[in-house]
């Protein structure tokens, strides 16, 4: 994700301050290697971040202190990991999502729409979420999103309706939550709404991590003049919010 964030903010026609993770015998574009995420931070505007959840509380304090933009994909965060990041946004802009792909950020609203319309008495919810071998987090950052999302629409808490494990008979207004892992897929994900007479299915391919971080770049150049906050893709784009 790095080296295509990298092509993408040059592509873009703006300037790569550099990275504190890169290639030491051959950075992308000849971008600077920081000695932190501090002092990389100290000389940004805005922080790209796609890294790991143990990096997130180090993060929000950098950008914090930095006062520079942080646009965040780093998923799998703890309660404490998101606290962190709503304090960063009391100082700074930070823009949040589980996916910065226009097209997956569609599907987050129409989920949020499905969720208002069919409700979960009469149709059975399940989102099915496929990755590469290597993925770390499961379910992944984007599916427990359109989980949010369905249950938002359907006036509920994803908590209280969440299904990740199978035992027994499904509860009625249940949300599952199936994760699949192998090869090299970059990311597949499913919301299958099953009643007794009809199904709905709604998806979503990724054929190249390329369009997450033309997205990442998007919101990167959005956030320039952005008033202190957290904000979300679907603000990037224009579209309304799931709540």
């Amino acid at each position: 994700m790095g080296r295509l964030v990298a092509e993408e903010i040059i592509a873009a026609g703006a300037t790569l301050a550099g990275g504190v993770r890169l290639s030491r015998d051959n950075p992308p574009h000849g971008a600077a290697l920081w000695p932190s995420i501090g002092a990389l931070a100290a000389q940004s505007q805005v922080i790209i971040d796609f890294t790991h959840a143990s990096t997130v509380d180090a993060h929000a304090r950098a950008v914090s202190e930095a006062g520079c933009a942080w646009v965040l994909g780093t998923t799998g965060l703890s309660e404490a990991d998101q606290v962190a990041v709503r304090e960063a946004a009391v100082q700074c802009v930070v823009v949040q999502a589980a996916n910065f792909s226009p097209g997956v950020n569609l599907v987050l609203a129409l989920a949020a729409r499905l969720g208002a319309a069919l409700p979960g008495a009469e149709y059975d919810a399940e989102i099915i979420e496929m990755h590469h071998r290597h993925k770390v987090d499961a379910p992944s950052g984007t599916a427990l999103a359109i989980g949010h999302a369905l249950s938002a629409g359907r006036g509920v808490a994803l908590d209280d309706a969440r299904i990740d494990r199978r035992q027994g008979a499904r509860p009625v207004g249940g949300i599952g939550f199936a994760s699949l892992r192998g090869g090299q897929i970059v990311g597949e994900h499913s919301l299958v709404l099953t009643a007794a007479d009809e199904q709905i299915v709604l998806t979503h391919r990724a054929f190249d991590r390329r369009s997450f971080a033309r997205g990442a770049v998007r919101a990167a150049l959005w956030s320039a003049g952005r008033a202190c906050g957290l904000y979300g893709m679907q603000d990037v784009l224009g579209m309304e919010t799931p709540t």
